[in-house]
């Protein structure tokens, strides 16, 4: 299976960012990508009120989406803010394209590092597998890679392969964590993860507040935590060849999901729904 990761620098205009996610899906589809996925707040950085920006799924901005995967003839996950009926937004992943669409849910706020994204945004509740070309797919957002056990449940769920769309805080030592969990993740689970951040904006916009603005380094690991692709600071497309059949032998393998204990499924159990 062939994906791309979009690593671009989201505008505050939500127009201006779909031209973006049409340029780059037609960029990946040229390079014969069939899945490409976006970072977290491709709609709109943070930094900025979210709630005069945020759509509902079936709005213009997730249509236009539609539009562009539907013409491009691949699937396409992109990082939006959806209205909450709290008065907040949730921050939604749409995936759409052949025969599919679904979305997630964050499940996981980013409450941390001095910044408070719970005061705007709705957490969700249920983990998300998608299929694409025969590949079963987790979908996850940003702080959700610092749960391991979510990533377990995905590949209980049948994921081969999980997605991370991050707009990750900069700071000492956030790129290396960043890489770090991204392969830790991928031996948790014993899947392929794909994990697409957002660019490096520059010293001045990355410490002008504690809003997460990115730090680049997307990064693909294999089920076995090898990096099969990465990027640097900059805006670009990552494209990468992943061998699913991998997955099956590395779990025969390294027997983590049926090794667990008795604790572990407990703390399963407990996870969020």
């Amino acid at each position: 299976m062939r994906i791309a990761l979009a690593q671009l620098l989201s505008d505050t205009d939500p127009a201006v960012n779909l031209t973006l996610v049409e340029d780059y899906t037609r960029r990946a589809a040229d390079a014969g990508a069939r899945f490409v996925v976006f970072p977290e707040g491709t709609m709109c950085r943070f930094g900025v009120p979210l709630a005069p920006v945020a759509e509902p799924l079936d709005g213009p901005w997730a249509d236009e989406v539609r539009r562009i995967a539907d013409s491009a003839g691949i699937t396409v996950a992109v990082g939006m803010f959806t209205p909450a009926p709290d008065g907040r937004v949730t921050n939604t992943m749409l995936a759409v394209g052949p025969g599919l669409d679904a979305h997630y849910d964050k499940i996981h706020m980013y409450d941390a590092f001095g910044f408070s994204e719970s005061e705007a945004v709705a957490p969700g509740r249920e983990p998300v597998v998608i299929t694409v070309d025969g590949v079963r797919v987790g979908l996850t957002l940003c702080y959700d890679i610092r749960f391991p056990t979510l990533y377990t449940e995905l590949a209980d769920r049948g994921a081969e392969l999980i997605t991370v769309s991050a707009s990750w805080g900069a700071g000492p030592g956030k790129l290396a964590q960043w890489t770090l969990l991204a392969r830790a993740r991928a031996l948790d689970s014993t899947c392929f993860v794909a994990a697409v951040d957002q660019g490096y904006p520059g010293d001045e916009m990355a410490t002008a507040s504690k809003a997460p603005t990115g730090v680049g380094g997307s990064v693909v690991a294999s089920p076995l935590g090898e990096v099969v692709a990465s990027a640097g600071d900059d805006p670009q497309l990552l494209v990468a060849d992943i061998d699913i059949d991998r997955v099956a032998p590395v779990r025969e393998t390294l027997g983590v999901l049926r090794n667990r204990s008795e604790f572990a499924q407990t703390d399963k159990a407990e996870s969020p729904r």
